[in-house]
């Protein structure tokens, strides 16, 4: 996947829909239009489409030119948006006017703020009027997902449902946050319709209407499979036990992390009833770890460490498997194994650095650099494009490209104050740096206010010549415009992970 500029002037606008906000995608450039090819379309892109436009929320990406076919060029394919995109102009695709479709596969967008929102488009979760609630479980907050429409009432099917599908759920009714995905009609069968199937909330929706879905009322499930939802705002706080899958534990229990150097780094300690327990580092990462360090109050996730790093701790394994969205204010919010169910030794501990721990050093697995280290975009235009260079301790080195990908770019344009990634450059675009390279692998999430607090491989630890030296791009790079035309025609060479 290429990150090619897009020639300075072209704009966007959505037609043939019943309103500005929906419509087939059109581009205008150079008095010519066009259009965008289907091909990796998804509700991502589309909600890039409706912030640019003023339009709201993305409701519905649609596909096979629903909105009829235009004419003209084809100026972008495969189109892939991260989500926090101000412009679908800043999101990766195959390279201007370079495509392999036709106008039956124009893309098309619905955004929330369309005057006319029906079910004849792909994707729209309802026509206007239908509501969600929670029945069967102790409160308004916890229970089968039921939807009410047109007088009748029907279920969702638990296919891919997951904690993000709930989150949004507990959202719409002012629930408060997930506590657990549930499924298998784990609070009882409903009856009637099943209206929506293969549900995938990206998390940012307000309503579950806004969700992708299978169509309405198409399915491949019977009521066995009803999905349901427990959210933190439920009334009856001692109704929530492990009885619900992923309930992560009952009313009363505390984290902690244990032999660091300060309360923000350790091991992750779980108290309950008096006991003591760890928690297994399977599938432990960085995610996980914020949402420690933020329950705990200690800033930022610098690193999520593992093999028992911080020693080995006794008695019980409370958690294995956490699997943390990153949204998430506590830990046992998060969907795990089971309260106590695992296939871990102490060994396998795990472990929390965060920013606000006294004593950040390189000794421990992923922690980016010793404070003092700084970072900067050098042998581009301006201070916002460049190489990326790491200052420390007098010396001055790069990061190698492997891994290195728009997420990245995101975290180093945001520490530097310069906008947003426009691209991550590859293949020492900005010319070979010298002296060390101080990092490999950088995988940062996309929320880190500083590459120093994203994984990589270690300090130093490399296997990359200077060849492979890593650049940027930002949107606050002074002159993006004619002045960037012409250089990033040549920004074929950039390769995206």
């Amino acid at each position: 996947m290429f990150m090619p500029s897009i020639p300075s002037g072209a704009t966007i606008s959505l037609v043939n829909g019943g309103s500005r906000c929906e419509g087939r995608v059109e581009i205008s450039h150079s008095g010519g239009r066009g259009t965008v090819c289907d091909d990796g379309w998804d509700l991502s892109d589309a909600q890039v489409v409706c912030r640019q436009l003023g339009c709201g929320d993305a409701v519905s990406a649609t596909s096979g030119a629903s909105f009829g076919q235009g004419s003209g060029s084809i100026y972008l394919d495969d189109v892939n948006c991260a989500g926090w995109e101000s412009s679908i102009f800043q999101c990766s695709h195959r390279g201007w006017g370079v495509h392999n479709c036709g106008h039956s596969e124009d893309a098309g967008v619905v955004c929330s703020d369309a005057a006319s929102i029906t079910t004849g488009y792909p994707f729209i979760s309802t026509t206007t009027g239908a509501t969600i609630s929670l029945v069967n479980g102790g409160s308004r907050c916890e229970g089968r997902v039921e939807i009410s429409h047109s007088g009748g009432r029907g279920t969702v099917c638990d296919d891919d449902w997951d904690l993000s599908d709930a989150q949004v759920v507990c959202r719409q009714l002012g629930c408060g946050d997930a506590v657990s995905a549930t499924s298998g009609a784990s609070f009882g069968q409903g009856s009637g319709s099943i209206y929506l199937d293969d549900v995938n909330c990206a998390g940012w929706e307000s309503s579950i209407f806004q969700c992708s879905h299978r169509g309405w009322g198409v399915h491949n499930c019977g009521h066995s499979e009803d999905a349901g939802v427990v959210c933190s705002g439920t009334t009856d706080a001692a109704s929530i036990t492990t009885g619900y899958p992923f309930i992560s534990t009952t009313t009363g229990a505390t984290i902690s992390l244990v032999n660091g150097g300060s309360r923000c780094e350790g091991r992750v300690e779980i108290s309950h009833s008096g006991g003591r327990g760890t928690v297994c580092d399977d599938g432990w990462d960085l995610s996980d770890a914020q949402v420690v360090c933020r329950q705990l109050g200690c800033g930022d996730a610098v690193s999520a460490t593992s093999g028992a790093s911080f020693g080995q701790g006794s008695g019980s394994i409370y958690l294995d498997d956490v699997n943390c969205a990153g949204w998430e204010s506590s830990i046992f919010q998060c969907s795990h194994r089971g309260w106590g169910i695992h296939n871990c030794g102490h060994s396998e501990d795990a472990g929390v650095v965060c920013s606000d721990a006294t004593s950040i050093t390189t000794g421990y697995p992923f922690i980016s650099t010793t404070t003092g280290a700084t970072i900067s975009l050098v042998n581009g235009g301006s201070r916002c494009e460049g190489r990326v260079e790491i200052s420390h301790s007098g010396g001055r080195g790069t990061v190698c490209d492997d891994g290195w990908d728009l997420s990245d770019a995101q975290v180093v344009c945001r520490q530097l104050g310069c906008g947003d990634a426009v691209s991550a450059t590859s293949g020492a675009y900005f010319g070979q740096g010298n002296g060390s390279i101080y990092l490999d692998d950088v995988n940062c999430a996309g929320w880190e206010s500083s590459i120093f607090q994203c994984r990589h491989n270690g300090w130093g630890n490399h296997n990359c010549g200077h060849n492979e030296d890593a650049g940027v791009v930002c949107s606050g790079t002074t002159g993006l415009t004619d002045c960037m035309l012409g250089h990033f025609q040549r920004v074929v060479l950039v390769t995206w992970s």
